[in-house]
């Protein structure tokens, strides 16, 4: 096949994820200040995906790290195909759709990781990871960033309900929005910039750029629109489960959950850490519950999270790596493997329309409260 022909396929895979990755991480930002009643679901949801959009022009010290650090490419590395990286995408974006069914904040970024690295293992061999790489920037930031930014989020909750009495603390609805945008801000940095990785590795692979260049303004621009629309078209099923699976959210807590989660993005963001926002979001929302006198953390479905986070990259890894194997078929294993991409995703679409989760589902007198909207009756049936 055309080399030209599939890095096309690459580029659109990969602004298919980048759209996952959006719906997938609304809910980082917004479940929170929608669990309260700051902001209502539509708003808070055009207000993630406008300032994603802008979030996705501050920086690209991610995108460098991905496409440039964790797979070795160029002239004194290993040279990864853009077929293998059309391999690992797909092993991305099916685990990402898998786990939005499942209402699941797995990590849209260690899918990504993982789909790639299972596919390079296959195609090229482990020489092709680069360890160093692999442990700093995702693995380390992978462990501390959500037991930092929960130990930030129990110290914030403990100081603002020590220092503030009950009537004052209505206030932080409206804190709660410049928390909740700065977070999508903060997201937008992050994770808009692995797509742009990605995008960037398969041009170099395929030389179509200099290797150790960084994103060129049409893959930015590109990127940012796509995870922006993803983000609009909400991720309720995730959405559910951060904003009420984990604990009972009060404005107090959500402020003091979003404040921690921009700060620990953006740290991450500014030393070029690709760090799963999921989990730092995850990880501020549990330590709000644990610091709430009265709050009840929901463990369970807190170590449903946690197991997530733990199979993400080995269970992407492997759906990279069997797409992998496929494509090293030749140019029919190329076509089955995007076929049975669509067809996959179709599928899980379909599955996911018997048990439809959306906005209406967060209109209720209590704010943030989850109900099943009323079916209308058909016309003529009593």
């Amino acid at each position: 096949m055309d080399i030209t022909l599939i890095v096309a396929l690459v580029i659109v895979l990969a602004l298919f994820f980048d759209f996952t990755n959006g719906f997938h991480d609304t809910a980082n930002a917004m479940a929170t200040p929608i669990a309260t009643g700051a902001l209502t679901p539509r708003v808070a949801v055009a207000l993630a995906a406008v300032l994603n959009l802008v979030g996705a022009f501050l920086s690209t010290e991610v995108a460098r790290t991905i496409s440039g650090g964790l797979i070795r490419e160029g002239e004194d590395g290993i040279q990864i195909t853009p077929v293998l990286i059309l391999a690992g995408l797909i092993g991305a974006i099916i685990w990402n759709l898998l786990t939005w069914l499942l209402g699941l904040p797995s990590s849209s970024s260690h899918a990504l990781f993982g789909g790639l690295i299972g596919a390079v293992v296959v195609g090229v061999g482990f020489g092709a990871i680069d360890g160093g790489v692999f442990v700093s920037k995702i693995l380390i930031p992978a462990l501390l960033a959500p037991v930092t930014a929960g130990l930030v989020a129990f110290l914030a909750t403990k100081i603002a309900y020590t220092i503030t009495s009950k009537r004052q603390r209505n206030g932080f609805k409206r804190g709660q929005i410049l928390t909740s945008s700065l977070v999508s801000l903060a997201h937008g940095t992050n994770d808009a910039q692995k797509t742009m990785g990605v995008i960037t590795l398969a041009l170099i692979a395929a030389n179509m750029q200099t290797a150790g260049t960084g994103p060129v303004l049409w893959v930015i621009v590109a990127c940012a629109l796509a995870i922006a629309i993803g983000t609009y078209s909400g991720g309720w099923r995730i959405i559910k489960t951060m904003g009420r699976g984990i604990t009972d959210v009060e404005p107090a807590q959500g402020f003091a959950a979003e404040a921690a989660t921009t700060a620990t993005i953006l740290a991450s963001t500014h030393l070029g850490f690709a760090l799963s926002t999921t989990q730092v979001a995850s990880g501020s929302v549990i330590g709000t519950g644990v610091a709430r006198k009265g709050a009840s953390v929901r463990w369970n479905t807190a170590a449903r999270i946690a197991l997530g986070w733990l199979i993400t990259i080995p269970a992407a890894a492997l759906v990279g790596a069997t797409a992998a194997l496929i494509a090293g078929l030749g140019f029919w294993g190329i076509i089955a493997d995007v076929s049975l991409a669509v067809v996959g995703t179709a599928a899980i679409f379909v599955r996911s329309r018997r048990n439809v989760v959306d906005h209406r589902h967060f209109s209720s007198p209590e704010p943030g409260v989850f109900v099943r909207p009323k079916l209308r009756k058909k016309a003529g049936k009593r």
